[in-house]
């Protein structure tokens, strides 16, 4: 008789052979026949009990993690393993191939961290030895503080989210930190980083509250950025975080008196353009000068950019409507016309289509939508002073400027004023302001003898003339190893389509919705056509073009002590 329990304490070998015993054999025998049993003569290890590990992220069996240098060995606080000079990355070739762009020293560290940045991180390839300084390394999450800072004000000072990820990449691989991933957005900079699979990542996150147009603390800032990834230089994290500072206590180029009358001379110059004369040209000079007083006065009292824009637009529309109400022969078209060209947000836009033609759609998304913010702030202020002004008996002609007099001397001295006082505007650097002048002369004379004598439609001899001031810019910048933006945007001011905006707005206020419509529609036609062309100059520049200065420069700084 079977006592209870003995089949509970019956071997799993024995209840294996018994369960897959094929049939003419008996016990005594031993086949075993399932493919999942455990072979006679094959020991087996007695599995522990405790907690199991099943992380992928464990190190496996077998493995040697090297220490580090300080803290704790796995962890992502640790200095990065790619600071020791004894050690740099092994180069190796992604299954994808070497990308066209260069990854030497030679070509631009923007083309070398873009061209990186393109690849997922596990084919980035790494032919060039990382920065090296004789101090001990620092702090993984210092390093990220310096970065995202650097790309907080390069994206508060207009650059375009790209070229703010490559900036971002290119502080991080100067300390060290090779496997890092940027994201930038309309408000909001990340950047993680994770030394191997094995080690614990860290991530860091900074929002873009305010923002400002300031371009000599732009082409700072992307001067360190510069000196961080020339492999000559040894900028310790300290010395960057003091000169970082420095760039932010730095004052502004141009007082304010200087920025209100450099208003008014880029309206009148832009009612030159437009076939205005003397008295157009003051009277729209004091009208955007008013215009900018008022804006200031908003923005000191906290009211939102919409309503600056708003304000700043209605002095020049009522001074306008003021002389044609008065009978004064004058073209008060071109004195409207002239206060928008101050108002218009170019530099918005061309950077919204840029991150847009580069895939970067949220933050495209949002810059697009903040110029349509502007752009309908505008269009309140105007059509506010334009229906008064229709009710007050103006006779206003929106045929007016379809016909524009052709005065190129003028047109081309009245351009190379706009792009001047536009780079005042901007806080430019003043040794740019002379370069931006003759790239913008150089755009209105492209598009005149394109549209004037050849025939070709605005659209066309717009977008021709704002891919030369791309192409011009870019290279500028490259010879200057500086942003592209102060060569570019003050630029492309005498294109803006300020008379196709007026008049579509005065059809709008005199009903004529459809008329009103399709010149709008042609405006903002020919706004893409500035942001594509200035977009496409830049990458010809950077795909065909090499402005190969590296060896020089290095010898200069060499020359200075550095």
């Amino acid at each position: 008789m079977a006592q209870p329990g003995a089949e509970d304490r019956k071997p799993r070998s024995d209840e294996a052979r018994s369960a897959f015993q094929p049939p003419g054999r008996g016990e005594g025998e031993s086949a075993t026949t399932s493919e999942f049993a455990v072979p006679q003569g094959l020991g087996v290890s007695p599995v522990e009990t405790g907690a199991e590990t099943t992380s992928e992220f464990a190190v496996p069996q077998g493995l040697e993690v090297p220490a580090q240098a300080t803290g704790p060995v796995g962890s992502a606080f640790s200095p990065p393993s790619t600071y020791s000079a004894g050690y740099a990355p092994p180069a190796f070739t992604p299954p994808s191939g070497i990308p066209a762009v260069p990854l030497t020293g030679d070509a631009p560290w923007q083309d070398r961290m873009r061209a990186m940045l393109r690849m997922s991180v596990t084919e980035r390839p790494a032919p060039e030895t990382v920065q090296k300084t004789d101090g001990p390394a620092p702090a993984v999450p210092r390093v990220l503080d310096l970065t995202l800072r650097i790309g907080e004000l390069l994206l508060a000072g207009g650059e375009g989210a790209e070229d703010v990820e490559a900036a971002m990449f290119a502080v991080c691989r100067s300390y060290g930190l090779d496997r890092c991933e940027p994201t930038v957005t309309f408000t909001l900079l990340a950047i993680s980083y994770q030394p191997s699979l094995v080690e614990d990542p860290v991530s860091a996150s900074r929002t873009v509250r305010r923002r400002g147009t300031d371009y000599t603390r732009l082409a700072a800032v992307f001067q360190l950025v510069d000196d961080l990834s020339d492999p000559e230089a040894a900028i310790s994290l300290e010395e960057a975080y003091r000169r970082l500072a420095e760039i932010r206590r730095n004052r502004h180029p141009y007082p304010g008196w200087a920025l209100t009358g450099a208003s008014g001379l880029l309206a009148g110059a832009a009612s030159a353009l437009v076939g205005g004369d003397l008295v157009v040209f003051v009277a729209a000079a004091l009208g955007a000068m008013l215009g900018d007083r008022l804006a200031w006065l908003c923005a000191g009292r906290g009211l939102p950019e919409f309503y600056q824009f708003t304000v700043a637009a209605m002095p020049p529309a009522a001074i306008g409507v003021a002389l044609t109400v008065a009978q004064v022969d004058v073209k008060a078209s071109a004195v409207i016309t002239g206060g928008l060209f101050a108002l218009l947000p170019g530099r918005a836009l061309v950077a919204g289509v840029q991150d847009g033609l580069t895939g970067f759609y949220i933050t495209a998304s949002a810059r697009l939508l903040e110029v349509m913010y502007f752009f309908v702030g505008i269009v309140v202020g105007v059509l506010v002073v334009l229906y008064f002004g229709v009710k007050l008996g103006a006779q206003l002609d929106p045929d007016a400027a379809l016909n524009p007099a052709e005065r190129p001397v003028v047109q081309i001295v009245a351009s190379m004023l706009l792009s001047l006082t536009f780079a005042v505007l901007l806080q430019q650097e003043r040794s740019t302001v002379l370069w931006v002048t003759l790239n913008g002369g150089v755009a209105w004379s492209v598009y005149g003898a394109l549209h004037y004598p050849g025939g070709i439609s605005p659209v066309a001899s717009t977008a021709v003339a704002a891919g030369l001031v791309g192409l011009f810019g870019q290279l500028l910048s490259r010879y200057r190893f500086a942003s592209a933006l102060p060569y570019t945007t003050a630029a492309i001011g005498p294109l803006l389509p300020g008379s196709a905006t007026y008049f579509g707005l005065l059809s709008i206020a005199q009903n004529h919705v459809d008329k009103g419509l399709v010149s709008l529609a042609n405006a903002a036609s020919l706004a893409m056509a500035i942001a594509i062309g200035v977009n496409l100059g830049s990458e010809i520049s950077r795909l065909f073009l090499r402005v190969g200065f590296a060896g020089r420069r290095k010898a200069a700084k060499r020359t200075r002590g550095f």
